[in-house]
This record gives C-alpha cells, sequence and structure tokens, in this order.
C-alpha cells in the first residue's frame, strides 16, 4: 500500500494548544513495547524489580540532575512488570506548591526540586525544550539505550511509541491519582496491562 499522508499520519494524542512546558502537574503512564514484563514480578502484592526494573527506576530519579524544570516524589511513582506510572511536576516553585496541593507536599519525601535554566540547547525537530515529552523523550531513551546493553540487543525498542499524560487540575484528582499509583501493584491482576 501506498503512503498517504492525509490515512497514515501520526495523530497527537495531547492537549490540542496546550504547552506543556508550561508549569503543571502530569500524570504519566508509560508501557513497553508488546506489553512485555521486562521490569520485574508482582509477589504478594509487592513489586520485585529485575535489573531492568532498577534501571528504569534510577533513570526516572536520576532525571531531576540534568532537568532543572522538573520536580518528583517517591510516592508518587511506580514501576509494574511492563509499564510505570508517575506524576511530572514542571516548574514547581514553593508558592506553586502552597497554592496547588496545599499542606500536602509536607511530609512528602522529595527526591528533586528543581527550577530554572538547565543550559541545554533546543532540541531540533523535536520535542519542545524543557516540556514533558521532552521529559519522556530523554527518558525513554537513556532507559533503552541502558537495558539493551545488560540484554546485549542494541536497536531493540523497550517502550511502546508515545504514552498516556493526564494534565491534574486541582488537589482531588492529585489525591486520587496518588492512591492509584499506591495501590497499582496489589492490583495488577485487574490491570489492564496485566497479561
Amino acid at each position: 500500500m501506498k503512503y498517504d499522508p492525509e490515512k497514515h499520519h501520526r495523530r497527537s494524542i495531547r492537549l490540542k494548544n496546550y504547552d506543556y512546558a508550561s508549569s503543571g502537574t502530569y500524570f504519566v503512564t508509560i508501557v513497553t513495547h508488546g506489553r512485555q514484563c521486562l521490569f520485574g514480578q508482582i509477589v504478594d502484592g509487592q513489586m520485585r524489580l529485575n535489573e531492568c526494573g532498577e534501571i528504569v527506576r534510577d533513570e526516572w530519579f536520576a532525571s531531576i540532575k540534568i532537568r532543572n524544570e522538573i520536580t518528583l516524589f517517591e510516592n508518587e511513582f511506580v514501576i509494574m512488570p511492563n509499564h510505570i506510572h508517575g506524576i511530572v511536576w514542571i516548574g514547581l516553585t514553593d508558592v506553586v506548591a502552597v497554592n496547588y496541593v496545599g499542606a500536602n507536599i509536607v511530609g512528602m519525601n522529595v527526591v528533586g526540586t528543581n527550577v530554572g535554566a538547565t543550559g541545554r540547547s533546543p532540541l531540533r525537530n523535536g520535542p519542545k525544550n524543557k516540556s514533558l515529552s521532552s521529559f519522556i523523550a530523554g527518558y525513554k531513551s537513556a532507559v533503552t539505550k541502558q537495558i539493551n546493553i545488560i540484554r546485549k540487543t542494541p536497536g531493540t525498542p523497550v517502550w511502546q511509541r508515545n504514552y498516556y499524560e493526564h494534565i491534574i487540575g486541582n488537589e482531588t484528582e492529585l489525591l486520587r491519582i496518588r492512591q492509584y499509583i499506591a495501590n497499582n501493584p496489589i492490583n495488577w491482576e485487574n490491570d489492564e496491562n496485566y497479561l
């Protein structure tokens, strides 16, 4: 079949005209290529990471060292056998945090709170610099590279194309999503990604 740009183009699943580099809180889900269970297994309602799962975890939190615009919290991230869920804060400042989530920021295990310039040049023909998509692209690339090194499978995809995101609009939503993340391992057998 011949390529037809009207029929064979990728449709964006992003919110039209929304600036994903603007300050905000985003819930993301990234799924493995072919929904392969690469990162470990659920045992008695708890995720047991294997070597690939440890790479996934380490790269998530290493991201704050090179991306000053993001903030990540330990209780807002979960690795499952074939996908991850996480909350990404872009442009978090003390004022934004207090106004957005009130007292819920107190007592959280902050992995990183970084705001400011990264000194990185904008990506050419890629995601907007300092945006959610830029973070996800860099994260997926770093994880894929390391996993393919240990598996000795250069060029093999680890992730599905794209990712799911949801803009978190208020404190009630944030609390509900945090609870969903916390309960994900014990609900594994009911998960849409369960094989």
